[in-house]
């Protein structure tokens, strides 16, 4: 009788279990398909319910397939600095899900900021670690970066990291909490997990311009921004400034040495003689012979003359680009010339037309173009005043299906061999998912929206007033001649414009800082506005210094144009990459001013001196070649620059099969 209790009570025992166990699958399986939390388990035992975090490493990539490091020696030779590190890569599939897509989308279409607004911070007066100390203290000036037209409708948490599994793979650099700007930061090969603030301005047209501009389409004011969008009769109260994380010039270096380590392309699918090529010429980069007293290029003006002269060479030896022929005018095959977008348009002319680079044979090159305009694309099918964005985002999304349908160059590295020219302000968002593993030449260069250091290029953004004759009017006063000491003008685009007028504006002789150029009248019909711009160009042709202050978005022209009239640009925009920062040794011929500084912006021109002044504008001088547009591209010009820099970034993510 009792050995019958016994196994009675095992055998209900067992299907108690049992039942047990097929209950926990269903909660778990219900839970992994309909809730929107990575931790399943985590979710199912505890009483709330908390959003996964984003992952954020140093490795720039999310979620991708685990392979073994290949580690390469970076020894560099030049006059700069002298450094080793290693390179290491991982495939990824940049395949994105339909639910990805379309969180992305609604949040373009509702134009909200997902991310948290930054703290506010007074502006306060100098201290021990400011901008002119740093000035004072060291031969160049590192500090910050600037912005324009707001991308923020743009922003989704799945966008800025990348997206899950089954995503792009790829996120920006990790940026830190709010920190204390008044202290020097170094960046630590650790991983950090923080929320990237953003200012809350919405998406506008058109982008921050010079005096005479296209019409645009205003973005609505952050609520930081207490100023009213003219510059004559600003308020007397005091504005305040955003405090987002902020990353400095020396920090973006460090940032850029540790993603040439960490950053992953994708293994090949199969193999190409293209890859042995490209290999090739990393070594012979990286063993690039110490190069002296060269007659074209000056040395202080670069991170490593010698790699970069090396580079060059084999760029002008080596390199095939394919362009693709697919696409219908105006957005694909149709550049804009004028105007403050010409960067893209001029490339796209230039580079179609070449004969030394583009091959025809796809089997040959080690680049392949894709020739859209973002300007065209945001003029063709934007529709006012809508902020739904949908459209724009699925016309790249059907071109990459059709040319990854119709070739199989895409298919073989997922896109990573592919580059885009894209100097709207929206083309980060645009292409932040779709064209992620392309190397992406931006004009809004920002690190806190997605731009990756060692892939993505810094585009320079030409404002091009004559596409007949771009080098009109180029050059300016020599230096012993320049009775202004700073000068600005603009429109009261963004949140910083205010406050630089708010200080500035009718409180110094020295400093020329105004609203929109008054139009002065000139003879005969429409010469009132060309009068207004070229009083706006003899200011900077005549002052020392040309303030660079950012708009809505980071990217300006006015640091070309600075270059243009030989003027020394005073970039004052926290968090923006500039041009060609992978080559070039911005703090030899500009000056970088924290936001949080615009107080102090005098004392700190006037720390530098004439002896130091008298050299970076010698420098400015020297540097003008790498910025200039030619009705036909000449050697170490703007086109061979933007080129350069997307085959020196290819050629250090380049991996064989």
């Amino acid at each position: 009788m009792g050995y019958e209790i016994r196994s009675l009570f095992q055998g209900e025992t067992k299907r108690l279990l049992w039942l047990m166990g097929i209950m926990l699958t269903v909660i778990v399986a219900f839970q992994y398909f309909e809730l929107p939390y990575d931790h399943v388990l985590s979710s199912v035992f505890s009483t709330g319910k908390v959003p996964a975090p984003a992952v954020e490493n140093n490795s720039l990539v999310t979620g991708g397939l685990e392979s073994k490091s290949e580690i390469a020696s970076d020894t560099v030779n030049g006059l700069n600095s002298t450094g080793t590190h290693n390179v290491h890569e991982m495939a990824n599939d940049t395949r994105t899900s339909k639910a990805e897509d379309a969180n992305l989308q609604a949040d373009f279409d509702d134009g909200k900021d997902i991310l948290e607004e930054p703290t506010n911070e007074k502006l306060g007066g100098l201290n021990k670690n400011s901008t002119v100390d740093t000035v004072q203290n060291a031969g160049n000036v590192p500090g910050p970066e600037k912005g324009r037209e707001s991308e923020q409708s743009f922003i989704q948490r799945n966008d800025i990291m990348g997206g899950d599994s089954g995503g792009v793979g790829l996120s920006p650099i990790p940026v830190s909490p709010v920190m204390d700007l008044s202290s020097n930061i170094t960046l630590q090969g650790a991983n950090i997990s923080t929320p990237i603030t953003i200012d809350s301005n919405s998406s506008s047209t058109d982008k921050d311009a010079t005096p005479a501009l296209d019409k645009i389409e205003k973005p609505a004011q952050s609520s930081l921004n207490t100023l009213g969008e003219n510059s004559s009769g600003v308020d007397d109260k005091k504005p305040e400034i955003p405090t987002p994380a902020v990353i400095t010039i020396a920090e973006m270096k460090n940032m850029l040495l540790q993603n040439r380590a960490s950053y992953r392309s994708m293994r090949p699918r199969w193999s190409s003689a293209v890859d042995q090529e490209m290999l090739y010429a990393r070594s012979q980069i990286e063993n690039a012979p110490l190069l002296k007293n060269d007659h074209e290029l000056y040395a202080p003006l670069y991170r490593n003359v010698s790699r970069f002269k090396r580079s060059y060479e084999l760029m002008e030896e080596t390199l095939k680009v394919y362009v693709y022929k697919e696409g219908q005018r105006p957005i694909l095959h149709e550049p804009v010339l004028k105007g403050i977008y010409a960067s893209e348009g001029w490339f796209m002319k230039q580079l179609e037309a070449n004969k030394q680079f583009v091959t025809k044979d796809s089997r040959k090159a080690h680049l392949f173009y894709l020739p859209f305009s973002s300007r065209m694309l945001e003029e063709t099918l934007y529709v006012q005043n809508s902020h739904n964005h949908k459209n724009l985002i699925q016309y790249l999304r059907n071109y990459v299906n059709l040319i990854s349908s119709k070739h199989n160059f895409w298919n073989r590295t997922e896109g990573a061999d592919h580059f885009l020219v894209a100097c709207h302000d929206w083309a980060p968002a645009e292409t932040r998912i779709i064209m992620a593993n392309c190397i992406r030449a931006l004009c809004n260069s920002d690190v806190k929206e997605g731009f990756v250091f060692g892939k993505d290029v810094s585009l320079p953004e030409t404002y091009v007033l004559s596409p007949q004759n771009p080098l009109r009017a180029i050059g300016g006063k020599p230096a012993s001649q320049r009775s202004i000491l700073a000068f600005f003008a603009g429109g009261m685009h963004g949140y910083l414009r205010p406050i630089l007028l708010h200080h500035w504006e009718n409180k110094d002789p020295d400093m020329k800082i105004f609203g929109q150029m008054p139009m002065v009248k000139g003879k005969g019909k429409g010469k009132g506005k060309r009068k207004g711009k070229m009083d706006y160009i003899q200011h900077m042709k005549s002052s020392k210094y040309c303030i660079c202050a950012k708009g809505y978005e980071v990217n300006s022209p006015r640091v070309v144009e600075a270059i243009f009239y030989e003027c020394i640009p005073v970039i004052i925009s926290d968090n923006f990459v500039p041009p060609f920062f992978e080559i070039l040794n911005w703090e030899s011929f500009a000056v970088f001013v924290l936001e949080k500084d615009i107080p102090n912006l005098k004392n700190i021109l006037l720390s530098i001196s004439e002896k130091r002044y008298r050299r970076m504008q010698m420098r400015v001088k020297k540097v003008q070649q790498h910025f200039l547009w030619h009705p036909q591209p000449v050697k170490y010009d703007i086109f061979h620059m933007i080129l350069h820099s997307i085959w020196y970034n290819r050629v250090f993510l380049a991996r064989a099969r």
